[in-house]
């Protein structure tokens, strides 16, 4: 028969397992140091390419990741030396695909932001190019020149969710103008889920909202809907409400060629897209409110095709509130097919239409003063008497 433990020998054993109780959590400390620095440094090696972190902070639980004053560079040729910056970016991996070698990010906040995008002379549009060369091709030199990450890091990559947060998007447009004209959307908040690369084959939902601040009004912008990156299919609205006209008369009124010089106004749109298979049919409805032209006493200025003297009658009847629709319909690939155009020319016989004045009348009263021109000028140069211009 075992005689029963002394008082001598529990204490024993009790030191003994406190001891092995010590050591198992001091080796599963010593473990998640190693793993914090393994995942702060595979950060860092991510992000060296492509820009910096003024801090690089690891949960010790590795439950998060934080990255203070985080600048992304610009691509050469760009307006601005970034094109991101944030106060703090913020992760949440899955720790089961980190100890897998894969990536998976459960969330992502990018607070204080500001984010430039650049639409260049051809009017293709660049976000973020750097970031997603050296996402999509870590064995590549991206852009900007900078060495390449480690070709160790797995090629596919899943975001689940991304939410921007108290920042402002800078577009940068070329198409129009160079220097490039600049828009900026404050107060901008911008959620975009399910980011799977490289493939990027499927819909990733993106959801934006914004200020535009104008010279007399700030309007309000939404934008919402799927888009599935790799082959371009999209379905999308667009929403704006009390946007200075004045802020948009690049794409609205030069790209019409319109000569009047716009006082006052404000405007909404409503805009739904669709893309499939490249072709883009997007119905949509433009309202101008209280909109204002300066008066000329020049017969050569035009708002939207139509002799600004003749505008301006017509919008006092209206008290300057119109609304156009209008319908985008092409083939992105085809050559021949410029949106900027298709637009404005819908809009000029839309502007004609909420007017009461025929596309015929604006076509003829065109013509009219072409011929009283070159009558004009034949005269000035001494080719004989000017032929009055018929009724």
């Amino acid at each position: 028969m075992t005689p029963p433990p002394t008082h001598r020998t529990l204490p024993r054993f009790a030191l003994v397992a406190a001891i092995v109780v010590a050591v198992l959590v001091l080796g599963a400390l010593g473990g998640l140091y190693l793993l914090q620095r393994e995942a702060k440094a595979r950060v860092a090696e991510a992000l060296a390419p492509i820009g910096t972190a003024g801090r690089i902070d690891v949960a010790f639980t590795l439950t998060s990741v934080e990255l203070s004053d985080v600048h992304l560079k610009a691509p050469p040729g760009w307006p601005t030396a970034d094109s991101l910056h944030a106060a703090r970016i913020t992760l949440a991996p899955d720790l089961r695909a980190l100890l897998a070698h894969r990536i998976h990010i459960r969330d992502v906040t990018v607070r204080g932001f500001t984010m430039n995008v650049l639409r260049r002379a051809d009017g293709s549009i660049q976000i973020l190019p750097n970031l997603r060369s050296g996402v999509e091709n870590p064995g590549a030199p991206p852009a900007s020149g900078a060495s390449a990450p480690p070709a160790s890091l797995p090629a596919e990559k899943r975001i689940d969710h991304v939410a921007f947060e108290a920042g402002e998007f800078v577009f940068y447009d070329r198409s129009v103008s160079n220097p490039p004209y600049r828009v900026t959307v404050s107060d901008a908040s911008a959620t975009v889920d399910n980011i799977h690369l490289p493939a990027l084959a499927e819909p990733t939902q993106l959801s934006v909202t914004g200020a535009i601040k104008g010279p007399q009004h700030t309007g309000q912008v939404s934008f919402r809907g799927w888009v599935r990156i790799a082959n371009k299919d999209s379905q999308t609205t667009t929403t704006l409400r009390g946007v200075d006209i004045s802020t948009l008369d690049p794409w609205l009124l030069r790209k019409a060629r319109t000569k009047a010089r716009v006082t006052g106004g404000t405007l909404d749109l409503d805009l739904d897209s669709t893309v499939n298979a490249y072709r883009l049919h997007a119905p949509g409805t433009i309202t101008l409110h209280q909109l204002q032209l300066a008066p000329s006493s020049d017969p050569l200025d035009t708002f939207l095709a139509i002799p600004t003297r003749i505008a301006i009658a017509a919008l006092k009847a209206h008290n300057g509130d119109i609304t156009l629709h209008f319908v985008l319909d092409g083939n992105l690939r085809d050559p021949k097919f410029h949106l900027d155009e298709s637009l404005t020319t819908d809009l000029r016989a839309g502007f004609a239409k909420a007017l009461g004045v025929s596309a015929e009348g604006v076509v003829q009263g065109a013509g009219q003063t072409a011929k009283g021109l070159t009558d004009a000028l034949r005269n000035l140069l001494g080719g004989g008497t000017a032929t009055p211009p018929s009724r």
